[in-house]
């Protein structure tokens, strides 16, 4: 290890060392109070420069990998996409996640038909590519892969969840900014255009909102990460960050999770069978939905290739993994609130132990 990465490393630990809040108060740069600030727009707003247009799939246990690639690959593909083409594709993927490991098989198939090269391993599809689809459904190996793509330097989007844990998705976002390496991660269904209207002013300042998806638990996430993560992603869209607290109610069959943010504004998370909300606003409400399907976060994860800057924060991400986390921490609760400042504090030092071994 080279003295300015350990340099670069004690700088991280030193700054670990503040409590959320108080990093945050001292620190003359928004950010996530983690040592990433801003996300990464300083980093990248100046001299980045497209790589190419050869796009990588890690993952192909999704329908994300092959509905992006029809998209991408047909011969009709959308001018927004800018010419950016899948060229090749890891299919690992999930290990042990049944559901996932299943799919694998016949989507291998699926995109040799529309033109994508299957490698056996991650570093032979790096030499192949310019940048990376991280779309393996399971988060928990997201850490160990995006690794290997930053070291890289493979500018990378990373399909939801970013992580199946936040002390993970702060170490990828840390990493990223250790390689100088742009990442991003969003679900779709925060570019459904109602959403993206009240993110933009549509019915003034949102007061509160409800947002709600499916959600499928998978055992090996944490419960929301697996599918709520699309309910949150819109409730957040709308919202903002700025969460404090979540409180969340269980029965069989049905979820509700309510966070009450820093300025009194409450926003709810509901499982249900489809996807939408409403938005509560000082102009009126905005009923949030439907869902318009993939091409909308496909044309953002093009502009985030050509350009390097994310469309959503790290800080926003981060955040709704700690909502998330804070919801099945009330849930072992028996309903009791679970502080976002607790959530981080433990994510902190995992995350930090990580970092010792991996950077």
């Amino acid at each position: 290890m080279s003295l300015k990465d350990k340099l670069i490393i004690k700088v991280y630990i030193m700054k670990q060392s503040y409590g959320r809040r108080k990093f945050i108060k001292t620190s003359t740069v928004t950010g996530i109070g983690l040592g990433i600030a801003g996300s990464f727009l300083p980093l990248f707003s100046k001299g980045f420069s497209a790589p190419g247009k050869r796009v990588g799939i890690i993952g192909l246990d999704t329908s994300h990998s092959i509905a992006f690639t029809k998209e991408m690959n047909s011969a009709n593909a959308s001018s927004e996409f800018g010419g950016y083409k899948v060229v090749a594709a890891y299919p690992k993927g999930s290990l042990d996640i049944e559901s996932s490991v299943e799919r694998i098989p016949g989507y291998i198939e699926d995109v040799k038909k529309m033109g994508v090269e299957i490698v056996d391993s991650i570093p032979a599809l790096l030499e192949k590519v310019d940048v990376i689809l991280l779309e393996t459904n399971d988060g928990r190996r997201h850490l160990e892969q995006a690794l290997l793509v930053l070291k890289a330097g493979k500018t990378m989007f990373i399909d939801k969840p970013i992580a199946a844990s936040l002390a993970d998705a702060i170490a990828i976002f840390e990493a990223a900014k250790h390689y100088k390496v742009p990442v991003f991660s969003s679900s779709s269904l925060r570019f459904m255009s109602s959403a993206q209207g009240v993110a933009k002013g549509k019915i003034g300042k949102v007061l509160g909102a409800d947002a709600f998806s499916p959600l499928s638990i998978e055992k090996t996430h944490p419960d929301l990460f697996w599918y709520g993560i699309h309910g949150v992603e819109i409730l957040y869209t709308v919202m903002g960050t700025g969460c404090k607290s979540v409180v969340r109610v269980h029965t069989e069959g049905t979820d509700m999770a309510v966070g009450t943010w820093n300025d009194g504004r409450i926003g709810t998370f509901r499982s249900a069978r489809s996807y939408g909300g409403t938005a509560f606003g000082e102009k009126g409400n905005a009923v949030l939905g439907p869902f318009e399907g993939y091409k909308p976060l496909l044309t953002e994860i093009i502009q985030f290739f050509e350009t390097g800057t994310p469309s959503v924060k790290a800080e926003d991400t981060l955040e709704m993994c700690a909502f998330m986390e804070a919801a099945d921490e009330s849930k072992r609760r028996k309903g009791a609130s679970a502080n976002l400042d607790e959530i981080w504090d433990r994510a902190r030092k995992e995350a930090q132990k990580k970092l010792k071994n991996l950077i």
